[in-house]
């Protein structure tokens, strides 16, 4: 597997000088004839695009995961895909040896310790395009429901947050509002992530720190419109046997960008309340695109094709798996 980097609008030099290659033994393609995906029988060198642009599109795309790990992973991990990414991400982001270092030296230089909740508040090009704008009052009530449950039983903890952004002012905010937490980020690093200064060497590696704090949190509160936010809440599940419960998403469900569809199956059967709602059948599949987070979502039923709400609790995920290579040596 070979990444084509150099001249990266992040970093010219490539992702080799930030993160280890991504094979060992081969970094250049040499001279044999190159095709696009899906090639043909005989071809040596495939070129594959964006995951939008990949047709035909393969059964082992996100949402499957592998069949052979699929009834472990079904028992053992509440959203089995954000594992399996999460594995392929834990092998792609080893860093250089100065990555290594650097990300050690922020963590130092910022003070992090446990218990800590990680917050990332995506603002600039995002809001009033692809997300809405969500005050940092939402994020630290959620924040605070974190700390009153690791409080249950009388103890008291230090209530520290690392908050990433990309509007410095963010975190001013928060620490001028919150002073019974201990407020941990960089304001230099959020001016850095802006859109004017994005693509600069020193905005790389801030962002590079801001997902690997945000990844060791014990909690993340974010939203997964951000794609910051669905990376850390992925590297997360790696830490942990099971991380798919330490979030918060102020407002989509998780999603991989390209993904085939996210279908449920219905396990209890649904009337229309209102004109807005869906019919639902036992074992109906619906395709879900989003959750309202008031106990509706909304999807497609795709047995009549029908668009609009549904009460969350009366679908359960259905486990899209693909066979894959089996590994006897391992």
């Amino acid at each position: 597997m070979i990444l084509k980097s150099r001249g990266w609008r992040y970093h010219k030099g490539g992702w080799e000088e930030v993160f280890q290659p991504i094979s060992k033994g081969c970094h250049d393609a040499g001279s044999a004839n190159a095709y696009n995906w899906p090639g043909k029988p005989n071809t040596q060198v495939l070129v594959l695009p964006i995951i939008d642009s990949l047709m035909p599109r393969p059964p082992y795309l996100p949402l499957a995961v592998p069949e052979d790990l699929a009834p472990r992973l079904k028992r053992l991990h509440g959203d089995p895909i954000v594992w399996w990414v999460g594995q392929f991400l834990k092998y792609l982001l080893r860093p250089q040896q100065p990555t290594r270092e650097f990300l050690f030296a922020g963590m130092r230089n910022l003070g992090w310790e446990r218990p800590i909740v990680g917050v990332h508040v995506r603002r600039t090009d995002k809001v009033g395009t692809e997300a809405a704008c969500h005050s940092i009052g939402e994020y630290m009530t959620h924040v605070e429901d974190y700390y009153r449950t690791l409080e249950i039983n009388g103890t008291t903890v230090v209530r520290r947050v690392f908050l990433a952004s990309d509007d410095a002012y963010v975190i001013e905010e928060a620490r001028e509002k919150y002073p019974h937490y201990q407020i941990i980020g960089d304001p230099e690093v959020a001016r850095m992530a802006s859109v004017s200064t994005r693509y600069t060497d020193t905005a790389l590696n801030g962002i590079i720190l801001d997902i690997h704090l945000l990844s060791m949190s014990d909690h993340l509160v974010c939203t997964f419109s951000s794609q910051v936010c669905r990376v850390a809440y992925e590297i997360m599940q790696t830490m942990y046997p099971d991380a798919s419960h330490r979030f918060k998403s102020l407002d989509d469900i998780y999603y991989y960008g390209g993904q085939n569809a996210h279908n449920r199956r219905v396990v209890i059967a649904h009337s229309p309340r209102t004109h807005e709602d869906l019919q639902l059948r036992v074992d109906d599949l619906v395709s879900v695109a989003g959750n309202h987070w008031d106990g509706n979502s909304k999807g497609k039923n795709t047995r009549t094709n029908q668009g609009g709400l549904f009460p969350s609790f009366k679908v359960e995920e259905k486990i899209d798996t693909a066979k894959l290579p089996l590994y006897p040596g391992v």
